[in-house]
């Protein structure tokens, strides 16, 4: 009985406190599961959930638009395989919307769109095709403490936002491809072990860091490479004026161009960007990684520098688990 009654209370505890999913829904087209759509899974856990809930994803391409509301907390969305797990659309800034009629912007055109808290996709493919003209976003994330591992972020122009000044994001052992700022955003995130692939001869990321954040992005072991013929590549510009992002110990082919950064001159509504911004280095790798010829206003960390970029400290006290 005694052991009974302590069984119960674990649970009970675990349950109460978020330490075991209280719910795990199964998702796969071949009507073997709980559902066939994905959208249909997330609407069906509970809004402000006392746990985790997780959704199992099957293999399969699911042409979706996805939407996890900010009613929704601790979700998690698990694919079986992530290149055969394959979330996809193909909409983009300028595209008519069938159902108000409105052009899409790019904040609209997202494959799959984030506002709950805590917040976890792994191991699935996330897809915007479209790639002919315009911004085209494939994951658009706003949520707090969001998650993504061993993601595949596909896309051309704008293929990731990471949205909101209040939004700490953590991508680790992911790919992520694009064109022109396709990392982009205001919230501060880490990327861990990815791989960063260029389409075109463009710009990687284009941050919009808050004045009063001091941090914004930060690349921890990462390897940027890039499309075959492809060799004009900047690190970054700066979309708005206190932009921030930070390289440590990334390996850079040799598609990264020598100055590493633009100001993005030309932008007649916040001039003068490379005044404001901060865009830094530390033990860059490879060919890309000629730091002599980098731009004067960007800078070389110090070790000593590195005792600032934790996890811990990037994140406010947050450990992404």
């Amino acid at each position: 009985m005694k052991k009974f009654l302590f069984c119960s209370f674990i649970f009970i505890f675990s349950f109460l406190f978020g330490k075991e999913p209280y719910i795990t829904i199964t998702v796969s087209q071949d009507g073997k599961s709980d559902f066939i759509s994905i959208q249909e899974a997330i609407n069906s856990t509970r809004d402000l959930g006392p746990s985790e809930a997780i959704i199992i994803i099957k293999n399969g391409i699911y042409k979706e638009k996805i939407i996890i509301p900010s009613n929704k907390h601790q979700l998690t969305l698990k694919g079986e395989n992530s290149e055969k797990t394959i979330i996809t659309n193909s909409d983009f800034s300028g595209k008519i919307d069938l159902f108000t009629n409105q052009k899409m912007t790019t904040f609209t055109s997202y494959t799959v769109l984030v506002n709950g808290e805590n917040t976890k996709i792994e191991n699935l493919t996330i897809q915007n095709t479209h790639c002919e003209k315009g911004q085209a976003v494939a994951l658009h994330v706003e949520g707090d403490k969001f998650i993504g591992k061993n993601l595949r972020l596909l896309g051309c122009q704008d293929t990731l936002y990471t949205a909101t000044n209040n939004s700490r994001q953590y991508y680790e052992n992911c790919y992520i491809e694009g064109t022109t700022d396709f990392i982009f955003g205001q919230a501060t995130a880490i990327f861990k072990n990815c791989i960063i692939k260029s389409l075109a001869n463009s710009f990687i990321t284009a941050a919009a860091t808050d004045k009063n954040n001091p941090y914004g992005y930060v690349f921890f072991d990462c390897t940027l490479t890039a499309k075959e013929n492809i060799d004009k590549v900047y690190l970054g510009r700066p979309w708005r004026p206190y932009a921030k992002t930070v390289f440590i110990n990334t390996e850079m082919d040799n598609h990264i161009l020598p100055q590493g950064w633009n100001e993005w001159s030309g932008d007649k509504m916040f001039p003068d960007k490379e005044k404001t911004a901060y865009y830094a280095e530390f033990g860059s790798k490879g060919k890309g990684a000629n730091i002599s010829q980098r731009v004067k206003w960007s800078h070389q960390l110090k070790q000593k520098d590195l005792k600032n970029y934790t996890i811990e400290k990037i994140f406010r006290g947050w450990i992404p688990q």
